[in-house]
């Protein structure tokens, strides 16, 4: 699956990873995780940190799939307002998923933190505007639940936007304690850190088939086999060696990232920018001043081949960004289309497999990916050394959408 194509930015950043030493294939392996992204690095690191025989294996170089086109905003808050959340799936269950991932957020600066190389893992708040005055009724209403359950959030009408931004809009949710991360930076050190715990790092190896025998897993791959006792798989909008997701669509999104920008003082604390329509414009800078724009969704689970499209895509988001904040002078410098899932209940799919007790997932689709792969990797860590989770549930894969 093509899932990225253009000039992507985060590679120019840093240099591609390679394992320090070549290893050989234990006789066994506790776990064997097939994708090494953001879910399979973290569910790498959560793993070996609590004493298990971990294999990550990757058909690419490690982090050049979805993460390297990953536009690293962080947020607590989902795609799914908590109040719509609470009529879906109750106050109970939807108020505690929140909180995880508010503690998630928690959690990856803690990771960013105890890395070799500094990610640039940035606190932010957040902005979701009106993008019509319709949306402020709801918006209201998300403020009004996230402040009954204790997350830190604001309220700012019209005037109280344009004084702090270029713009103004009729109303906007001002969200605290969200982050930036260099997303690919971040994957590397998380790799590079499973790996100095013993994890065996295995690129350019694509797992063909999994085969059940007895008591293990015979897991065959391009090219040797690998034998586990369970496998976990984080393959995100690629599709599963086993198992077949139900509920989940693969789209596509288009990214710029702009020239770098040496006053941004009219953009309070850079806070991560998004809207209430959908599809829903999202902006952020980054730590070199350049800031970065996606929106555009389509319903076509490849990126498209044509340069052209994606510039035109991209030109278009310039336009977007340039009205908010007029005064800057903004050309593009990348730009680039890539695949992302979105699940029909707006929930990650984590955990066991209904029928496979051997197999595991943590596919963390919708736009707080990362979130979900940091909270996901605790459930897996827990699940698979014996531990009860109270939280897996919420998730679970049994539920109406999930794996079959």
């Amino acid at each position: 699956m093509n899932i990225h194509n253009g000039s992507l930015y985060w590679p120019t950043t840093t240099k591609a990873f390679e394992p320090k030493i070549a290893v050989h294939p234990l006789d066994m392996y506790d776990v064997v995780i097939v994708g090494a992204g953001m879910s399979g690095s973290l569910t790498a690191l959560a793993l070996a940190e609590a004493g298990l025989q971990v294999a990550l294996l990757d058909k690419r170089v490690m982090g050049s799939g979805s993460t390297s086109a990953n536009t690293g905003l962080l947020q607590y808050s989902n795609d799914i307002m908590l109040h719509e959340l609470i009529d879906q799936i109750g106050e109970k269950d939807a108020v505690r998923f929140y909180q995880l991932c508010y503690e998630a957020m928690d959690h990856l600066e803690l990771v960013a933190k105890s890395l070799d190389e500094d990610p640039d893992f940035i606190r932010r708040p957040s902005l979701c505007f009106a993008s019509e005055e319709n949306d402020v009724e709801k918006l209201k209403a998300e403020y009004i639940t996230l402040q009954k359950y204790n997350f830190p959030c604001d309220y700012l009408g019209r005037n109280e936007i344009a004084s702090k931004f270029s713009f103004e809009k009729d109303g906007a949710l001002l969200t605290l304690g969200d982050a930036e991360v260099n997303p690919l930076k971040f994957v590397q050190g998380v790799l590079r850190k499973a790996e100095n715990l013993g994890v065996h790092l295995f690129p350019y190896t694509e797992v063909i088939d999994v085969v059940d025998v007895s008591d293990h897993l015979d897991i065959r791959t391009s090219g040797q086999n690998f034998f586990a006792k369970n496998i976990v798989y984080t393959t995100g909008y690629e599709t599963t060696p086993v198992g077949k997701r139900v509920g989940a669509d693969i789209n596509r999104s288009y990214v710029m990232v702009s020239n770098v920008v040496k006053d941004l003082s009219d953009w309070h604390e850079q806070a991560l920018i998004w809207e209430t329509q959908r599809p829903y414009l999202y902006a952020r800078t980054c730590k070199e001043g350049r800031i970065i724009v996606g929106g555009l969704d389509e319903d076509k689970p490849e990126a498209p081949q044509s340069d052209e499209l994606i510039m035109k895509r991209a030109e278009n988001l310039l336009k977007q960004i340039k009205e908010l904040f007029p005064k800057y002078d903004l050309s593009i410098d990348y730009a680039y289309a890539a695949s992302f899932g979105e699940s029909i209940d707006n929930l990650p799919f984590i955990g066991q497999h209904p029928t496979k007790d051997k197999h595991y997932y943590l596919l963390g689709y919708g736009g707080n990916g990362t979130v979900y792969s940091m909270l996901g990797s605790h459930i897996l860590r827990d699940l698979l050394t014996g531990q009860k989770n109270d939280d897996a549930e919420i998730v679970q894969l049994e539920k109406k959408y999930g794996v079959r």
